[in-house]
């Protein structure tokens, strides 16, 4: 068992790995995502029972985000769940919040912001009026709705999946750093092992140009 002076919470070994690959695979999603905003840091410190752990990222100030936009974040809040899975081998129900998250986000999508071929140009606002009791549109409508939610939600996991298979071996750097140290903060591990995977990429991408922009060999010219 592990005690936590700061909270007084007892947390056990296992409940401390899995909420560091848990962590840290939010973390890893967010990074290698395009359209996710960047990460301040990342603890496995409790916050009651509430929250055995949390990322916090740079506040997004954006008034309108685009569907690839949501798209990320939706992945970005999967990556805890993806990364129990593929470097566990178990998931457990501390991914209940980001699922909640997820499935709003992805309902507002698909029935309020009109990103739904198949819903179309239709938008069906949550009321908070206790005494609405019919949905306005068909079960059809709602069927069809369910089920847009439903793949959309299954192609931001796969996504996310893919993503941590990608970057396993970071994923399970960043668990152990968050055992040792419990609070990470962006400069922490950005000047280590992500900095050397930019530095790779940048280095890949040179090369690609270099090899793209020699100068072409002259054509061989035969005498007559």
């Amino acid at each position: 068992m592990w005690f936590d002076y700061a909270t007084g919470d007892v947390i056990s070994k296992l409940e401390r790995l899995t909420v560091a690959y848990h962590e840290s695979g939010h973390a890893v999603a967010g990074w290698f995502l395009e359209h996710t905003e960047p990460l301040l840091k990342v603890t496995i410190v409790p916050r009651g029972t509430a929250a055995l752990g949390f990322a916090q990222y740079v506040p997004n100030e954006n008034l309108l985000m685009t569907k690839e936009q949501l798209f990320d974040v939706t992945c970005m809040t999967l990556g805890g769940r993806a990364a129990e899975q593929e470097l566990l081998g178990k998931i457990s129900t501390g991914a209940q919040n980001d699922l909640e998250k997820v499935t709003k986000m992805t309902y507002a999508q698909v029935a309020v912001y009109g990103f739904s071929d198949k819903v179309g140009l239709l938008s069906f606002p949550q009321r908070d009026d206790a005494f609405e009791m019919t949905k306005p549109y068909s079960s059809k409508t709602g069927a069809i709705i369910d089920s847009e939610v439903r793949e959309w939600v299954g192609k931001a996991y796969e996504r996310t999946v893919q993503l941590i298979e990608e970057h396993k071996e970071h994923v399970a750097w960043i668990a152990e750093l968050l055992l040792e140290k419990e609070v990470l903060h962006r400069k922490t591990w950005f000047k280590q092992g992500f900095q050397e995977e930019e530095d790779k990429a940048s280095t890949d991408a040179k090369t690609i140009q270099d090899n793209n922009g020699s100068t072409p060999l002259e054509p061989e010219v035969l005498p007559a």
